[in-house]
């Protein structure tokens, strides 16, 4: 073989190097009426590089295998990641034969990315998989695992993005095998396909070539079996690939620090649907540590002087309240899932079971230490001790009264504060109410810990306070789901308030009678209630205002439940007036009527509210009692 010095090889590998230099640099420039110039360019000198490569390889007397030319290429094709032994069959990796198969492969694969950049889709897969033939021919080594890998992760690219997951899995696999066997059984710093076509003054240095492209390119197919897996609804695999993904860009300092902070906190909802709050916390603590490395957020006066900051002062104040808001979602769903395991049948604190656990908490807290210890960690010498320092100011373990309770809520209401910042109402309506809406479940899950009923309405109130404005001037014609949305939560929490009220109502009972001003709170918001309940069901109404004949599955348990509710809440009014009682208990029998009978006309309807169908059947039994004896009571007095 000619030497790597001589004047034909110098020529090829300037013309890679050209090539390659069109396909990163140049290409970044072209004009929007010509976006792939450069690579185009490219591609003619890659051409070039295959012609001439088997040219002045086989001139040196190597056997041309296969017989491929430069214009005819091999039409059988593998079709799919496998092989059948990489590291046993075929020629060796630093042989004559199989360097030259290696370096034919990689003009190839080039060619391959090449065309999928400029959208060729088709071609660009036959490129790829030319390259999968020439390697077939080599056993994987030092020489050749880096193209191994690399093309395996391209056609792995290809086949999900024409949504083939299974196709695109099994290459991805493949190549993750080969990284894994390669590792334990050589782990020498493997050539970069690059260096094929690079003379001997420029070859890259062990630390680059194994850090900055091997194992970068072993965090490439990480990521893209994530996807993989992702898509295959197989979450429990995608989130370990997707956390060792993270992990090893912290590792190679190969990370853009907001995408990567993003990527982060969006893993956290992952492990905290799970209940794996340890892991949810660690991943939110990392995003907020390494969003911070993107530095501080531009003024306003530099964002209008500079179009750059403009759009960096954007996408920091975006990202970072995006992350604010995966942390909310972490402290709302530890204080419900707590909620959960403390109440009882009635929805109420168990106090028996509150004592259990907290004796059960130091156990619990040695668990999570041993957890931490066995976790895959993010961080490095630099970040690690600000990633726990943030952890710890919000527990990962359940919240067991309302002391621990109040500070997990005062954490999630800093990061509402956040949020807000950025999804102001004006140019984020949705998102503001989203924000709004977690900000009302926050102040319900810590009423639940809350002993003093009094407290405990004013939390409630707040919800109001901060629903009703929002609810009321919402235009229903462009968003007609999220006041549903809205007019609901107001019902339920005039409704929770109603209850307090009347429990301290009866608790005063004990002792004299209630008093109007009493009376006139608890009929307020019991009218409140059926107010926001008859909202809700009249907007599912035609504009003649018909009610549906046939409620649709979103809307059937909700619609019987304000129907329900609505029954009740006219059978609880206060009222000295015979004829007001009466009409009371004629709206109460009217919907207790009207959820027993759709519910007799639609045999999918009782399964969805079991008990409120039960007691609708009851009280459509003994309402008509109670509205005859009083019937009777105002005919005798007139």
């Amino acid at each position: 073989m000619a030497s790597i010095n001589s004047v034909e090889w110098r020529s090829i590998c300037d013309k890679f190097t050209n090539a390659q230099r069109l396909t990163e640099t140049e290409s970044r420039n072209d004009p929007e009426n010509d976006p792939f110039r450069s690579k185009y360019k490219a591609r003619e000198l890659l051409r070039e590089v295959y012609c001439s490569l088997k040219s002045f390889e086989a001139g040196d007397g190597e056997e041309d295998a296969g017989g491929e030319n430069c214009e005819q290429r091999p039409p059988d094709q593998p079709v799919d990641g496998q092989t059948e032994d990489a590291f046993s069959q075929g020629f060796s990796g630093d042989s004559p034969a199989g360097m030259r198969a290696a370096k034919l492969g990689a003009v190839e694969y080039y060619l391959g990315v090449n065309h999928v950049d400029t959208e060729e889709l088709s071609a660009g897969q036959e490129h790829l998989m030319n390259c999968m033939k020439m390697l077939e021919k080599c056993r994987a080594s030092s020489e050749n695992v880096s193209l191994f890998i690399h093309v395996r992760n391209q056609l792995g690219i290809l086949w999900a993005g024409r949504d083939e997951t299974e196709t695109a899995q099994g290459f991805l696999e493949s190549a993750e095998s080969i990284y894994q066997r390669y590792m334990k059984e050589d782990g020498r710093p493997p050539t970069d396909m690059t260096e094929y076509f690079t003379t001997e003054e420029n070859l890259l240095t062990h630390q680059e070539r194994t850090k900055r492209l091997f194992e970068l390119a072993y965090t490439h197919t990480m990521y893209y079996l994530a996807q993989v897996y992702k898509n295959l609804g197989e979450n429990e695999r995608a989130a370990t690939y997707c956390h060792s993904t993270l992990q090893r860009q912290l590792q190679l300092n190969q990370f853009s620090p907001m995408e990567w902070a993003l990527n982060a906190a969006t893993l956290s909802q992952y492990y905290i649907t799970k209940g794996r709050y340890m892991e949810g916390r660690h991943c939110l603590a990392a995003a907020t540590v390494i969003s911070g490395l993107a530095g501080e957020v531009p003024s306003e006066a530099a964002a209008q002087e500079s179009e750059t900051e403009s759009e960096r002062r954007e996408q920091l104040q975006q990202k970072r309240a995006e992350i604010a808001r995966c942390w909310i979602k972490y402290c709302l769903n530890l204080l419900q899932d707590a909620k959960k395991l403390l109440e009882d049948n009635i929805g109420e604190l168990d106090t028996d079971r509150q004592d259990e656990l907290k004796r059960a908490r130091r156990q619990e807290e040695e668990e999570e230490e041993k957890g931490r210890k066995s976790a895959l960690l993010f961080g490095s010498e630099d970040t690690f001790d600000s990633i726990a320092s943030v952890e710890e100011k919000v527990m990962c373990l359940f919240p067991l009264d309302f002391t621990e309770a109040r500070t997990v809520f005062l954490v999630g209401q800093n990061y509402v504060t956040q949020a807000k910042e950025y999804f102001q109402m004006d140019g984020y309506v949705t998102d503001h109410i989203e924000i709004l809406q977690d900000h009302s479940s926050l102040f319900r899950a810590l009423a639940f810990f809350e002993e003093d009923l009094e407290r405990r309405c004013k939390m409630h109130k707040r919800r109001v306070d901060m629903l009703e404005p929002i609810c009321n001037d919402l235009n229903s014609r462009y968003y007609l789901l999220i006041r549903r949305q809205l007019m609901f939560e107001l019902a339920e929490t005039y409704n929770e308030m109603m209850d307090l009220k009347l429990t301290l109502a009866n608790r005063q009972a004990d002792n004299h009678s209630l008093d109007g001003h009493t009376i006139k709170k608890f009929n307020h918001l019991c009218s409140a209630s059926a107010k926001y309940f008859q909202m809700f069901l009249d907007s599912l109404c035609s504009p003649e205002g018909k009610p549906p004949e046939h409620l649709e599955e979103e809307v059937l348990r909700p619609a019987l439940v304000a129907r329900f509710r609505v029954a009740r809440l006219h059978s609880k009014l206060i009222s000295s007036s015979p004829p007001v009682q009466l009409e009371n208990l004629n709206r109460a029998l009217e919907n207790y009527k009207y959820v027993v009978q759709y519910c007799e006309a639609h045999p999918e309807a009782p399964a969805a509210v079991e008990t409120e169908l039960e007691l609708s059947t009851e009280m459509v039994g003994l309402l008509p009692l109670k509205i005859n004896r009083l019937k009777s009571r105002m005919a005798a007095n007139n």
